[in-house]
C-alpha cells in the first residue's frame, strides 16, 4: 500500500539537514547514507548521493526524471555474473 497523500515523502532526516545545508552554501558534496528506503524529492536533483547496497556506498548523481522513486533503486544488492560455463543441468 502506498504511503498517504497527508504525509509528506519520506525523506531521512539527516538527508534534509545535510541538503539544506548544502543549498544555502551553493556547494555541491557527496553525501553518504544507509537510507535505501528515502524517496528522491526536487530538493536532491543536482546533488550525488552515496547510497549503500549492502557493501560499499555506490554514488549515484541525481536527475530530474528520478524524482519520486527510492533511493535503493538505483543502487542495486546483487551482481549477476552469468551462468556457469558448465552447468547442464537444463539440456538432456
Amino acid at each position: 500500500m502506498a504511503r498517504s497523500l497527508k504525509k509528506n515523502p519520506f525523506v531521512a532526516n539527516h538527508l534534509l539537514r545535510n541538503l539544506n545545508m548544502l543549498n544555502t552554501k551553493a556547494e555541491k558534496e557527496i553525501i553518504v547514507t544507509w537510507s535505501r528506503s528515502s524517496t528522491i524529492i526536487p530538493t536532491m536533483i543536482g546533488h550525488t548521493i552515496a547510497v549503500h547496497n549492502g557493501n560499499e556506498h555506490l554514488p549515484i548523481y541525481i536527475t530530474d526524471r528520478m524524482v519520486g522513486h527510492k533511493l535503493g533503486e538505483f543502487a542495486p544488492t546483487l551482481n549477476f555474473r552469468g551462468h556457469a560455463k558448465n552447468d547442464n543441468r537444463s539440456r538432456h
